[in-house]
């Protein structure tokens, strides 16, 4: 119709000119940013201020790309623009361009028809760099709502968009549900339950960005994001820069203890065994059995022996070890205390002497003087009296003894024989590799089960991380001092065993042990994170079926839950095979309501093994043809992907563990009677069939 034609046109014309204003705004801002930058550094407050500009300067380099993404009108007649980052006007007015951060900014995503929230009018728009290719209005005034969806048109535009093998932002499509995640409260925490492509990664990176942008406190100490593989976190690197926030630490589980990596595999058995919640009391015991018995102790000083009675230093080690603090912490207290007792020993020792000789000198001077006096009353007298050979050190001299006494390398070594300094991974072998030493301190182990753990071969496998990890925390590390007002830096947080960051993102959570969450939750002492998953998409071997299971171990009852009901991703016509996999899974929950429709049934081919590979090969370059702009990737039972992956160098080919969190437009699964025999399969096919946008082919072996 020429009157929608003439408005859109109008729309477009409007929002570019909006928008080369503010890239022009953007653009003066960065010539400012890069002229301040280039002053010589004053001082240590200016060298913080830099490092916070450069930040700013980094947030709005990323900003060329949707630099505008909305616009709100209100009930009174103001308008507001909504952008990836906030843009000020150089007056120092109200901002040109308002953060989608911005409590101001909240109604964009929130406002209903049902419920407008002041708003008459909501518009998305479309961009590519600096021009708008589209715009979408709502017009909030009218009765009804879009299937309680925001945005729909932008939305639906979005999940139809072809998919890199890359994350994009989708801040300007988040929804109702999805936004009350994003901005929730993060004093607790905070665990979402959604089922496949109900955009839980997106919620994840999202919120970690809110919250950095909302709360200076949690920006100060950073946030960990651990995800479920290094594939995933390559899917995803590129979203938090692009919503301008870097104070982030991105890893996994296998990678969180510094300096130590996985060097070996393991069965599904002796993972889940050593993923127990009791390993952390076994830890606890073992680490502190190092600690030396109380014993009479022998120190040398100058040549002279003196002895620490077994009282004194069992008070020692009673004051070093009470409170919450490492073991190392505890040694040096410890060590201190022994000082200051051969100290009071050596003091003692040279009082008792300086009286001795005092008694007899005193006598020799009273004799003098009384000689002197009889031969000649001019002579000088000696003046001695026992107030100034009293036998007393001074205070001056004992701390010139402490001084001593600390330096000695004698009594050093003589201290480090008696509580030698542990290493943390020849302490966790000398648990897991002797059966008596296992057996007294993991008591909740089988006779088998101790038998097994024993017989593992040489070095660390997945499980023995989150366990090396427990034993560094409760040894200790010397401690990094942090200056609190330094900005965010991702390489020092990483590096530091001892780092507690502001706030813990876990995607995928539900694959983690409980040893794994004890490792999680120390990191986070507040209890700021959240944790996102899928509890049907489990496949760790662990055996919690529940979040409550997952989660009571580190966390108790002290955590909230949210739920993600829409699924945006996986089309109607897939998630229609969903159902009966899930009650083969044993799952309780509702699978989620997909909004979208791709238009394409599911596909299923059966072929004989020796035809495998080859069929697999030219369906993949048939789609690779149809989405030539898009992705497409493949999910295999265990024992196809070796020759898959031969034949088909550069695609994506992964097992369903590895395909978690990922998506392509279309995908093919091999052999899904294949996935559903492994451990925990029916939970692995479900998410292997979850994973396209588009299309599905499942290829079984007959």
């Amino acid at each position: 119709m020429p009157e929608t034609t003439d408005a859109t046109v109008n729309a477009l014309r409007e929002e570019q000119d909006f928008l080369d204003l503010a890239d022009r705004r953007r653009r003066d801002l960065l010539a400012e940013l890069r002229t301040q930058l280039r002053a010589p550094v004053q001082d240590r407050t200016d060298q913080h201020r830099r490092a916070l500009l450069a930040a700013r300067l980094r947030a709005l380099t990323e900003a060329d790309h949707g630099l505008v993404l909305g616009r709100i009108d209100t009930v009174d007649a103001a308008t507001h623009r909504i952008g990836r980052i906030g843009v000020p006007r150089a007056d120092g007015g109200e901002p040109l361009v308002l953060d989608w951060r911005a409590e101001a900014a909240r109604p964009f995503y929130t406002a209903t028809a049902l419920e407008p929230q002041g708003l008459v009018r909501r518009r998305h728009i479309r961009t590519e760099g600096a021009r708008v290719i589209g715009v979408d209005d709502e017009d909030l005034t009218r009765d009804g709502s879009a299937g309680g969806l925001v945005g729909e048109a932008a939305l639906l535009s979005a999940l139809d968009e072809r998919r890199t093998g890359r994350m994009g932002t989708a801040v300007a499509t988040l929804q109702r549900e999805q936004d009350a995640i994003v901005r929730a409260p993060a004093d607790a925490p905070l665990v979402v339950q959604g089922g496949p492509g109900t955009g839980k990664t997106v919620v994840a990176l999202h919120r970690i960005a809110y919250l950095l942008f909302a709360q200076p406190g949690i920006a100060r100490r950073g946030v960990l994001l651990l995800g479920p593989s290094r594939r995933f976190l390559r899917y995803v690197e590129q979203v938090l820069p692009a919503l301008g926030e870097t104070a982030v630490v991105s890893t996994t589980c296998d990678a969180l203890v510094p300096g130590a990596a996985v060097e070996r595999s393991e069965s599904r058995v002796l993972a889940e065994i050593k993923g127990r919640a009791l390993w952390w009391d076994a830890i606890v015991g073992h680490v502190r059995s190092l600690v030396p018995a109380a014993a009479d102790l022998v120190l040398v000083l100058d040549g002279e022996r003196y002895e620490i009675s077994q009282a004194r230093v069992a008070a020692a080690l009673r004051s070093s070890l009470a409170g919450d603090r490492s073991l190392l912490a505890a040694r040096g207290l410890a060590f201190a205390a022994l000082h200051d007792a051969l100290v009071d020993a050596v003091v003692e020792r040279t009082t008792t002497l300086l009286s001795t000789v005092e008694e007899g000198f005193e006598d020799i001077l009273g004799s003098v003087d009384s000689a002197l006096a009889r031969s000649d009353d001019r002579a000088v007298r000696t003046g001695a009296s026992s107030s100034q050979v009293d036998g007393e050190l001074s205070e001056a001299d004992i701390e010139d003894l402490r001084v001593r006494v600390e330096s000695d390398t004698r009594v050093r070594a003589a201290l480090e024989r008696w509580w030698p300094e542990p290493a943390p991974r020849a302490v966790l072998q000398a648990l897991l590799h002797d059966a008596p030493t296992l057996g007294r301190a993991a008591r909740g182990l089988t006779a088998a089960e101790v038998t097994a753990v024993v017989a593992e071969p040489a070095g660390l496998a997945p499980s023995d991380i989150p366990l090396l990890g427990a034993v560094t925390a409760l040894i200790g590390t010397a401690d990094v001092a942090v200056d609190d007002a330094a900005p965010f830096l991702a390489a020092r947080a990483s590096a530091d065993h001892g780092w507690t960051y502001g706030h813990v993102v876990i995607d995928e959570a539900q694959e983690l042990s409980a040893m794994q969450w004890h490792m999680v939750r120390r990191r986070c002492p507040t209890g700021s994170l959240t944790a996102v998953g899928d509890i049907d998409q489990t496949e760790a071997p662990h055996r919690h079926t529940d979040w409550e299971g997952a989660l009571s171990p580190a966390l108790g009852d002290r955590w909230r839950r949210a739920d993600l009901s829409i699924c945006y991703r996986t089309p109607r016509e897939v998630m229609a095979l969903v159902p009966p996999i899930l009650d083969r899974a044993g799952s309780s929950n509702e699978p989620p309501r997909a909004v979208r429709s791709s238009g394409r049934e599911p596909r299923e081919v059966t072929v004989a093994p020796a035809g495998l590979v080859g069929l697999v090969a030219a369906e993949v370059a048939a789609w690779e043809r149809e989405y030539a702009n898009g992705s497409v990737g493949v999910v295999a039972a265990p024992a196809h992907l070796d020759p898959l992956r031969a034949v088909l160098p550069g695609l994506p080919v992964v097992s369903a563990l590895e395909a978690k969190g990922l998506e392509w437009d279309a995908c093919v699964v091999v052999d899904p009677a294949g996935i559903a025999d492994e451990p925990r399969g029916w939970n692995a096919l479900y998410v292997a069939v979850t994973r396209c946008t588009q299309a599905l082919l499942q290829v079984h072996v007959g």
